[in-house]
């Protein structure tokens, strides 16, 4: 079975400043690592490699430094990896990262089934799996906490909702979206640093997936960032003075003026 995983660098910290002039994230000087949701998705596509044989795919877009996170990838057990980059890509919403990740599977070998993390810690939206989907126009289900079969050209899973769990079977092609509850990560054994040091990972541009330069990037989004600050937080407090049938009595009024009483 043909596996693709999809994964994203992202900034390791929560302490991250704002660029004025263009609304982006400062990434000088911050460590970069692997969606932390994204190691649930390199680890189930590595079990299941393991379990019914096949090849796993990882890829990711971005600038060349992302490249640090396919090798990583490529070090916890994926066969390969592929690095979609160039300048065309900058500035993408979900749906032209979608649509680039969509080609990109395309262009691929066959491929059976495509594994995603929930969400990123950076744009938090979840996006990019469904859209992906419906991209490749091929079955999508999300908060996948268990693979329990594959087999005859089905997937059968189980899914987290609110109430609990759904059982769901579904055809393959599909994608699908992880939660940490499907697995634990391993971490990356010697021989598999070894082998991702040596590792051959392509860069495909916007030629090598054959797009029009339209479609991809800011140019290819629905969605335009146009400004992206930090909330002020003001504090504002008083200290109530006197008897304390006193302090109740101006509480409640206090409460009663500001309507929350």
């Amino acid at each position: 079975m043909n596996i693709v995983v999809c994964l994203k660098q992202v900034p390791g910290t929560t302490e991250v400043k704002i660029d004025p002039q263009t609304n982006t994230l400062i990434r000088q000087g911050i460590e970069n690592i692997i969606n932390p949701f994204d190691a649930y998705a390199i680890e189930e596509g590595v079990r299941l490699k393991e379990k019914d044989g096949g090849r796993v795919t990882v890829i990711t877009m971005g600038p060349s430094q992302a490249e640090a996170a396919l090798r990583e990838a490529v070090s916890l057990g994926a066969d390969e990896a592929v690095l979609l980059s160039d300048r065309a890509f900058a500035g993408a919403d979900t749906r032209a990262t979608a649509y680039t990740l969509s080609r990109a599977i395309t262009k691929l070998e066959k491929c059976d089934l495509t594994i995603c993390g929930r969400q990123t810690i950076d744009g938090d939206t979840g996006q990019v799996g469904p859209e992906l989907a419906e991209m490749l126009d091929i079955p999508f289900v999300a908060y996948v906490s268990q693979i329990e079969e594959i087999r005859g050209g089905y997937l059968r899973l189980r899914r987290m909702v609110e109430e609990g769990h759904e059982v769901i079977e579904t055809t393959l092609p599909a994608v699908i979206t992880v939660a940490k509850e499907i697995n634990v990560p391993r971490l990356p054994s010697l021989r598999g640093i070894m082998r991702s040091k040596s590792a051959v990972i392509p860069t495909w541009g916007i030629q090598e997936l054959g797009v029009d330069e339209s479609m991809v990037g800011l140019s290819g989004s629905s969605t335009q960032v146009i400004k992206v600050f930090f909330p002020q937080r003001v504090h504002h407090a008083e200290m109530l003075e006197g008897p304390l049938e006193k302090q109740v009595d101006t509480l409640i009024d206090r409460l009663k003026n500001a309507g929350l009483c």
